[in-house]
Parts: C-alpha cells; sequence; structure tokens
C-alpha cells in the first residue's frame, strides 16, 4: 500500500521549535538540527504499517545520516512507552526514539494523528513533504538527497 496523502509544501510552514524526549534521556530540539534535513516519523508500536516501514526508515538513517540527515521517530502519546522502548531495543533501531506522553509533539507538528505519518524539513527549517500512510522508499530518498544538495 503506498501513501494515504502526500503533500508538497509552495508555501511551506517553518517547523515549530519543538523538543524531542528520547527514550534515553536526550532533549534534542528542531532548532539544534536547523541547517540540516530532518526527518519525523510519527507511529505506534502497534501500527503494523508502522513497524513494516522500520527497516526502510534504518536504511534510510544508515544511508543519509553521515551526510547530514537528522531522524527521531516518535512515539504516539496513546502507545505505552514500555512497547515503545522493548520495540526499539528489539529492532536495534540507530536513530532517536522519542515519547510523546502528552501528545505536544503532535500537536506542534500539525495535530498528527494518523500513524505512520512522516515529514521532511529541508535545512532551512521548512516543511517539504508530509506522507500520511506508507512512503516509497526510493522517492523519499530522491528528496533526501536533493535536500542535502542544499547544504
Amino acid at each position: 500500500m503506498l501513501a494515504l496523502s502526500v503533500t508538497y509544501w509552495l508555501n511551506r510552514p517553518a517547523a515549530p521549535s519543538a523538543v524531542f524526549t528520547t527514550i534515553t534521556g536526550d532533549k534534542p530540539a528542531m532548532a539544534d538540527w536547523r541547517g540540516k534535513p530532518v526527518l519525523i516519523t510519527f507511529w505506534a508500536s502497534d501500527c503494523p504499517a508502522c513497524i513494516k516501514e522500520i527497516p526502510q526508515l534504518i536504511n534510510l538513517y544508515r544511508r543519509y545520516a553521515p551526510r547530514g540527515l537528522h531522524m527521531v521517530a516518535v512515539a504516539m502519546a496513546y502507545d505505552m512507552p514500555s512497547h515503545v522502548v522493548s520495540l526499539a531495543k528489539s529492532m536495534a533501531l540507530p536513530y532517536p526514539v522519542a515519547l510523546d506522553p502528552l501528545g505536544e509533539n503532535a500537536r506542534a507538528f500539525g495535530d498528527v494523528a494518523l500513524t505512520p505519518t512522516t515529514l521532511l524539513f529541508g535545512p532551512d527549517g521548512r516543511l517539504h513533504q508530509r506522507i500520511v500512510g506508507d512512503f516509497d522508499p526510493a522517492i523519499l530518498a530522491q528528496h533526501i538527497e536533493s535536500l542535502l544538495a542544499e547544504n
């Protein structure tokens, strides 16, 4: 199944000044990543499509993080933290995984309600792509490549 919806922005909204709380206790902020592309995925440990796309996210991270891509997976507020931590460990996720127990990140990024939702921000801090549902890894990789070329 491909994406339920893909939104490309002509008048691209700026990223919110969000701070993430990772399962390791780190607190990266969008402001920390200014000047680099950022991929944010909203997911849940009980979402089959989310679990299915994890290997693709791992591949994207391993391919592009050394070139400057920042990435974070944000668990939905209803997801049990113990499930999130367990899944992150069992799948050896190499990218940061954040908890959002009050739904603050989901609200800040446009009231994200469906999983998976993938957001790609450019080095300028503006939203370039919002994908609800499965993403096409080849197309997403092309977008990341073009944003990395802007650096």
